[in-house]
């Protein structure tokens, strides 16, 4: 009887000295994730919105290293107590995993700004003069590598490979795209140059038949122009391409003044005709 109640007493004991143990690196636990946390949002308020965080992967594994090491400094030793060991092991667990799921939400916002900043990259190489479609999306590739890179922590769990799929998909799609609408246009273009070259050669043929049945072998234009002594009756006639024209016009001689009523002091031909 009195072995069972040392027994009992001693488990009593070692109760009272594993809950004390949790309660003070509880407070040190979370002592050490409050001020971590306003650390992360820091970070986070400190560039603007929409623009990535310089070296980020560097920054959260500083952010990361420096709790554990503080918990391991400032938290009680477990001594050789199993118990203690067990929950000073815990806290260390708990403190990593806590810290990390919010810099994991930043990381992928990371990502996505990363990516969206290759695919721009892209686009833009793609659109340039002379520009190869292999190159350009080599560029873009070896951005978002290295931008992804930079932004990744020494975690396992933080990849980028599913990110990167995605950008290659999309990069694919928008060359297939452009190359479509490549040849669209340049199919476009032929028929345009096409259709050209057939309306020259039917004018060709026109004119070719004109002068046929003008019995001329080239064109010939004809144009005469007189005016009635003082009046301002001016008539005028062309003959081009087998077709003539005859039009009275009433427009006043501006040189009457000055050159007399015959115009000339003495006319080009007789009755003051000219012929051009």
């Amino acid at each position: 009887r009195i072995f069972v109640t040392l027994c009992a007493f001693a488990a009593i004991a070692t109760c009272v000295g594993a809950a004390s143990y949790s309660s003070i690196c509880d407070s040190t636990f979370c002592r050490i994730l409050d001020d971590t946390y306003r650390e992360i949002d820091s970070l986070k308020t400190s560039v603007p919105s929409g623009t990535c965080i310089p070296k980020f992967g560097q920054k959260a594994d500083k952010l990361c290293n420096s709790a554990l090491e503080k918990f391991t400094a400032e938290a009680p030793m477990p001594d050789d107590s199993k118990d203690n060991e067990a929950i000073y092991d815990k806290k260390i667990e708990d403190l990593e995993r806590l810290i990390d799921a919010p810099l994991h939400v930043v990381y992928l916002k990371q990502l996505s700004l990363v990516r969206e900043r290759s695919f721009k990259t892209f686009k833009e190489a793609l659109a340039a003069v002379d520009a190869s479609e292999f190159e350009a999306m080599m560029k873009a590739d070896a951005q978002f590598r290295a931008e992804a890179e930079e932004a990744t922590r020494q975690n396992p769990e933080w990849t980028y490979s599913k990110e990167m799929a995605s950008l290659k998909a999309s990069l694919s799609e928008l060359a297939a795209r452009s190359r479509k609408i490549s040849d669209v246009t340049a199919q476009a273009n032929k028929q345009n140059q096409q259709a050209m070259q057939f309306l020259q050669i039917q004018q060709q043929q026109l004119q070719a038949i004109q002068q046929q049945m003008s019995g001329q072998s080239s064109p010939w234009n004809i144009g005469v122009a007189y005016r009635v002594p003082d009046t301002n009756i001016n008539l005028s006639g062309t003959y081009q391409q087998g077709k003539g024209n005859l039009q009275i016009s009433c427009v006043p001689d501006e040189s009457l003044p000055l050159l007399g009523p015959n115009g000339f002091v003495h006319g080009v031909t007789p009755g003051n005709l000219g012929i051009s």
